[in-house]
């Protein structure tokens, strides 16, 4: 411990260093303005001077102004509204953000295929372990399949799985294979309009044209590019073709 948060263990104060945030939902501490930081300096003293049980500890945070709008929000907030206008009854997830997989399981009977072994987590959830390019169920059996920033992983070893450039192929082959006709695959992953890339083992960069191609034998119902960095909705062909920097892609196929 510090001496100085020695000498101020009796009055219940500690002075803790604050953290430097880099997310991209954060400001730079250089747009904070000056008033806030008065007031948070004002009202931490009138805290670390006031009779209280609480702990005082000093964290500064800044986060007013436009509300956090982030990739994944992007991507599950894509994922709901197709899943809300389609209504399937029998839902596949294949490694989708787990929070949202959790929410949907609030009004959902949800199979959750995953490479690692785990028990279920809810009632309504059953647990399919198995790697996505050889899915553990019949041809023609569910309404949706639903795989959220997960097929730019598979094959690249990064859970455990097999090293196996084809596995993204494959598993799409796969995941098309299980829906039944009319049933709706809704896919995010991420995309560029100039050279795509591997950057190992963490993920996949595809152009629109191998997207397509892993779809072949459905029909794509409706699709959108998110510029990460414009934090907005855009034609792909207008965004950054920068080596590693990659687009939202968010699709929603029929199958035929």
């Amino acid at each position: 411990m510090h001496w100085v948060n020695k000498l101020l263990l009796p009055l219940k104060v500690q002075i803790v260093r604050g953290r430097k945030h880099t997310g991209i939902l954060e400001r730079p501490s250089n747009r904070v303005p000056r008033e806030f930081t008065t007031e948070f300096n004002n009202r931490l003293g009138q805290l670390k001077g006031s009779r209280t049980d609480f702990l005082i500890l000093e964290d500064f945070y800044y986060e007013a102004g436009e509300h956090p709008y982030n990739d994944e929000t992007v991507q599950c907030v894509f994922a709901t509204s197709m899943l809300y206008e389609h209504q399937p009854e029998s839902i596949l997830d294949i490694g989708s953000y787990r929070n949202f997989v959790i929410g949907l399981l609030a009004n959902r009977k949800v199979i959750s295929l995953d490479v690692r072994e785990r028990p279920p987590e809810v009632e309504n959830e059953t647990v399919l372990t198995c790697d996505a390019k050889a899915i553990a169920l019949p041809d023609n059996s569910l309404d949706a399949v639903v795989s959220l920033c997960a097929l730019e992983h598979f094959g690249l070893g990064r859970y455990g799985d097999e090293f196996d450039l084809t596995a993204d192929s494959v598993a799409m082959r796969e995941m098309i294979r299980v829906l039944k006709p009319g049933g709706h695959l809704i896919l995010t992953t991420q995309v560029t309009p100039g050279q795509p890339a591997i950057a190992f083992n963490a993920h996949r960069i595809y152009s629109h044209h191998m997207i397509k191609k892993f779809c072949s034998g459905a029909e794509c119902l409706t699709e959108q590019f998110y510029d990460r960095k414009l934090r907005e909705y855009r034609p792909l062909a207008e965004m950054l073709t920068e080596p590693g920097f990659y687009s939202i892609y968010c699709g929603c196929w029929q199958k035929s």
